[in-house]
């Protein structure tokens, strides 16, 4: 094989190894955009967080219900009568009473006197009227109503979300490092609730030559979950942070961690929303600029 041969065969193979690299790196933005698209759509759904219309923490006792301002808690005007009826706390239960010819309905059944809230149960129902959805959460020692209106003007002027460019260097491989005991972090809301959460250890990865590390929250079967805050939530992103989930690792606690995922917490785009904050552990001075900007401004949600 003379010279002349070396360097041709060289040259081919560099040219078919940067376009197999090109073609790699089309389709992993391929898939980014195919995550994102799927992620805004989720949003528009009947249970997505576009259509929040309200959340009124409930009293002890009897809480009147309907459109009129003088009601306990007030539904947006035109959409149910202005005194429909009343939601009844009593401890942790919570019971919902209608006023006659108000057609309240669970799955097309109309209710006018029925528990719509227990501790124990295992599905809270969702109620129906008009345009209007809503069931009760509870947070700690609150219990509220969550509305939703599927003709929600949000929901209406959605037009999507800005992010970063894909860029294939804010993905990277990680290493979740356990104790061998199941852990538990403090997680704090945005209504100043702290409670304990599932740990599932510690995220260590490098990004532009330095390690850093993040505390992940074990809440699924083939996921875990990151809240976190970045140096870009005081300019670009939402400035309570931003939330990522990552694969579950291998057996040697391998994984990847790729921030072009990086999401907006509910409350980005509802006041209405009661989203956990980044821990401080998981506060990075790098700037992340990938995944998810900023959307509205809804503050923190209530």
């Amino acid at each position: 094989m003379n010279h002349h041969t070396r360097i041709t065969i060289l040259l081919s193979a560099l040219a078919l190894s940067i376009q197999s690299f090109a073609q790699s790196t089309d389709a992993y933005r391929a898939s980014i955009d195919s995550w994102h698209r799927a992620r805004t759509e989720n949003l528009k759904k009947e249970n997505g967080w576009l259509n929040l219309a309200g959340l009124f923490w409930l009293q002890e006792g009897s809480n009147s219900f309907g459109s009129d301002s003088t009601q306990a808690v007030v539904f947006p005007k035109g959409s149910i009568p202005a005194h429909a009826g009343y939601f009844v706390r009593k401890g942790n239960t919570v019971s919902l009473l209608t006023q006659p010819g108000v057609r309240i309905t669970i799955q097309d059944t109309v209710v006018t006197d029925r528990i719509i809230f227990q501790p124990d149960s295992i599905r809270t129902p969702v109620l129906a009227y008009g345009s209007l959805r809503w069931s009760v959460i509870k947070r700690e020692d609150r219990i509220g109503i969550r509305l939703r209106d599927l003709k929600s003007k949000e929901l209406e002027h959605f037009k999507g979300i800005d992010r970063y460019p894909v860029n294939t260097a804010w993905r990277t491989t990680a290493k979740l490092e356990t104790s061998g005991q199941p852990g538990r972090i403090s997680i704090t809301n945005v209504l100043g609730q702290t409670n304990l959460q599932n740990a599932a250890g510690k995220l260590v990865f490098t990004l532009r030559g330095k390690t850093y590390t993040l505390d992940v929250l074990d809440e699924g079967e083939e996921e875990l979950f990151i809240v976190f805050a970045d140096a870009t939530n005081a300019t670009g992103t939402y400035p309570s942070g931003r939330f990522l989930y990552i694969p579950r690792p291998d057996a040697q606690g391998n994984t990847v961690i790729d921030f072009n995922k990086a999401y907006n917490p509910p409350c980005a785009f509802t006041p209405f929303a009661t989203c956990p904050l980044p821990p401080p552990q998981n506060r990075l001075s790098l700037a992340i600029t990938a995944g998810e900007k900023n959307y509205g401004k809804h503050g923190t949600g209530r």
